[in-house]
């Protein structure tokens, strides 16, 4: 584990991508097999692991500290794992040689739930401050180290003197700890051979429509329209033995939707919006919220939350590899399919030519106040299905934002190289004569603002519960969102879509917020 929280720490401490990409690259060069495999699938997300609890952790720490001391330290440093790599007692016969990162996860993977404090207090005792810290992050999985997973495949790439592209390409058919991947970037064999059609692949993404400066430079008859529909973009693999549905991010969701894969077949890989609702009609965003991260839905949620998929386009048919042929052509081949193959689970999602600007612009503003549709996709009739955002062929243009302007109400510390600041911020608005909250935001203001925003937290504090500060309610954030859906979790009974701050209104008094009446859900 040496190697790994060392690296671990240097991310965490180098603010620059140069500087991260060149840790990574010396972390590859210079760990052995399979460590070096165990830590890239960690950091890119695609590591299995048996995770514990934040709660599992703060159970272990106060069975030997008391419980004030651990929240005033907690309050004080502002990450959970940190704090607990501190306060646990250092053992000055602590064993010299640690246990490698892929015997810790052997370890960790076979490990009863009965035992696992006893072998966690066990680790902790015989490993350093650092080892711990990186112990933790693994085992709550996020690490916050500010890697993302294509930061680690160009770091990858510029090892082994690839393209990016090639690494993009095989990614998904590897297996862990990648052993095939570092023989052919260290030249030792061939690249490795994947059978294309029966794997997840990066998936093709639209840069933001920047109205008044594309309307001027591009023809609108050189592309297709389609809606911008308020669901999870996915990717269906299917064969005679597959049938797997991934997420954007390549996450296997299969599980989540047996109601989706039980109903399709045939040999191809197809991707698309998947959405809940009846008839191909989709409801709210919020009931595909519902239907997220249950890996055995029950009955009753198939049945109440019944999901489906409206189809952008083919990749794969019958082994082919179709990403090199125009839009407009995957597009004809796309229905043929659809139309071959029907399913009560998978529908067209409608495309239409361009005449010219203005007309969209009607059309972008009609469907999202007739069927509150997320805006609509520009895409260009020749364009290929290259993986990434290339800049040029797929534009997204969104509906405009709304505001709201609302009370600031607690504070949180952040992470990395925020976790001196409080950064994280939970605000309401009016309901009579209190404040009741509807989000959580944590981007939008600029690093001068945020030390600002800090330090006006830390003079306005009137309670504290361990990292979280309750603050005098005193200060108006303009807020931007997509829209609202109703919400359990909020005392308020709704939740706003992607809270940003636009603005902070010092100048504004807070009885000039809004009220909770201006964004209930008819």
């Amino acid at each position: 584990m040496i190697n790994f929280s060392s690296l671990l720490e240097r991310l965490l401490y180098t603010h620059g991508r140069n500087g991260k990409k060149a840790a990574l690259k010396n972390y590859i060069k210079t760990t052995p097999d399979p460590d070096r495999g165990f830590a890239l699938a960690a950091l890119t997300g695609n590591l299995e692991i048996n995770h514990l609890s934040p709660k599992f952790y703060r159970e272990l720490i106060t069975e030997i500290y008391d419980i004030e001391l651990f929240n005033m330290s907690y309050d004080y440093v502002g990450d959970l794992a940190e704090t607990i790599s501190l306060l646990w007692p250092t053992n000055s016969k602590a064993i010299s040689k640690s246990l490698s990162l892929s015997e810790f996860i052997a370890l960790i993977q076979k490990s009863p739930r009965d035992k696992q404090k006893e072998i966690i207090s066990d680790f902790f005792n015989l490993h350093s401050q650092t080892e711990r810290w990186a112990m933790i992050k693994l085992t709550m999985g996020g690490f916050r180290v500010g890697v993302s997973a294509k930061l680690v495949k160009i770091a990858l790439a510029e090892y082994g003197k690839k393209e990016l592209e090639d690494i993009e390409n095989i990614w998904h058919g590897l297996s862990i700890p990648y052993l095939e991947l570092f023989n052919w970037l260290e030249g030792k064999s061939a690249k490795p051979l994947i059978k294309f059609s029966k794997m997840f692949h990066p998936m093709m993404l639209a840069t933001p429509f920047e109205a008044e400066k594309e309307m001027e430079r591009l023809n609108p008859v050189d592309f297709y329209a389609e809606w911008k529909w308020d669901g999870i973009r996915v990717q269906l693999v299917l064969d005679e033995q597959i049938k797997k549905l991934y997420s954007r991010s390549g996450d296997n969701i299969s599980e989540s939707f047996p109601d989706i894969l039980g109903s399709v077949k045939g040999n191809v890989v197809l991707d698309g919006e998947l959405l809940v609702g009846k008839d191909f009609q989709p409801w709210s965003f919020n009931n595909v919220q519902k239907r997220l991260n249950r890996k055995k839905p029950s009955r009753a949620i198939l049945n109440d939350l019944p999901a489906f998929i409206k189809l952008y386009d083919i990749l794969f048919e019958g082994g082919q590899d179709l990403r090199g042929l125009p839009l407009q052509e995957r597009k004809k081949l796309l229905k043929t399919w659809i139309e071959k193959n029907t399913s009560p689970r998978l529908g067209w999602s409608e495309i239409w030519p361009l005449k010219n600007w203005e007309d969209l612009k009607q059309q972008k503003i009609n469907g999202s106040a007739e069927f509150d549709h997320e805006g609509v996709m520009i895409k260009l009739k020749k364009s290929t299905y290259t993986a990434g955002r290339p800049k040029g062929p797929w534009f997204k243009w969104k509906k405009d934002p709304n505001f709201v302007d609302a009370i600031l109400m607690y504070a949180q510390r952040g992470h990395g190289r925020r976790s001196s600041y409080y950064s994280d911020f939970t605000f309401g608005v009016w309901k009579e004569d209190e404040t009741v909250p509807i989000g959580k935001a944590y981007f939008g203001f600029t690093d001068a603002e945020l030390k600002k925003l800090d330090n006006w937290v830390r003079k306005n504090t009137i309670k504290r519960f361990g990292p979280v500060r309750e603050v005098k309610r005193a200060l108006v954030l303009e807020i931007a969102f997509d829209n609202v859906h109703t919400s359990p979790r909020h005392k308020s009974g709704i939740a706003l879509r992607f809270p940003r701050i636009h603005r902070i209104r010092w100048d504004k008094p807070i009885n000039e917020a809004d009220k909770l009446e201006s964004l209930l859900i008819n």
